[in-house]
């Protein structure tokens, strides 16, 4: 098969058969079983040294709003200066980022799954259909990116990097939620969180929930004919008991208390 350069990224599996593909002038010999992305630009030809069935994906990882006028590149285009506009950005250009030619998913079985599940519903061309296509292909890039990626947590965090805290916690209000936990969605230590938060928020992230844990106990002793009971699960307090003694502390008053006061 004759030379090409491509415009987007290559995903192929290797379902029967041996072939060789050589990239920027190196082969890589795959049989079944084996994954295989060329990224953009690259040189690439394809050989099958036996009967081979290679389901394969031309995919785009990055936006590009010419996308309508990109195409799959064909034999024997090897320039493509006058696309360049077209050209998606290489993965393997990112300082963090080494994906290899033939490469080795974490979870090759489900990865395989995953991949033939997203060409099926592109060839379906419904709505929903490319839709649930597009989800499957960020879902295989992402663990590619997560097992080739070399990141490491930044050394500075800035005001907006906590800006999920707030709805993080509205959503979760119910749950245990840890300092472990929301370090670990940080990608900080536990004790370099709390110190952050503290800065951030001026109080650690204990106080800063139950502070929103009991703003929700009011709206609802105020706006709801809950029982005390309820409203401690819904806020995510042990029990009554507890419910009670922290609302006391932080209004001075008992619920029962203030839902008779104000309303």
């Amino acid at each position: 098969m004759l030379e090409r350069r491509l415009l987007d990224y290559l995903l192929v599996y290797i379902q029967e058969g041996k072939c060789v593909f050589n990239v920027e002038g190196k082969d890589y010999f795959l049989s079944e079983g084996d994954f295989c992305l060329v990224q953009p630009n690259e040189l690439v030809t394809l050989k099958g040294t036996t009967k081979t069935i290679t389901p394969f994906a031309h995919m785009d990882f990055f936006y590009n709003q010419n996308r309508e006028l990109s195409f799959p590149t064909k034999a024997g285009q090897t320039n493509l200066s006058e696309f360049q506009h077209l050209m998606q950005p290489k993965l393997n250009e990112f300082p963090e980022v080494t994906i290899p030619v033939h490469f080795q998913p974490e979870q090759p079985i489900q990865f395989r799954d995953t991949f033939l599940k997203m060409i099926g519903h592109w060839q379906t061309c419904d709505t929903l259909g490319l839709i649930e296509a597009q989800n499957l292909g960020s879902e295989l890039i992402y663990s590619i990116m997560k097992k080739y990626g070399n990141y490491t947590p930044p050394s500075h965090i800035g005001p907006e990097d906590f800006n999920w805290i707030t709805s993080y916690f509205s959503f979760h209000l119910s749950e245990n939620i840890t300092i472990k936990d929301m370090a670990k969605r940080a990608r900080l230590s536990p004790s370099r969180f709390s110190t952050l938060f503290r800065e951030h928020f001026g109080k650690s992230p204990y106080q800063y929930l139950l502070q929103l844990r009991i703003e929700h106990a009011e709206e609802l002793l105020l706006n709801s004919p809950l029982k005390l009971h309820q409203i401690a699960e819904y806020c995510g307090f042990a029990d009554a008991q507890h419910f009670s003694k922290s609302f006391k502390k932080m209004t001075s008053k008992t619920p029962g208390s203030y839902r008779k006061h104000f309303q």
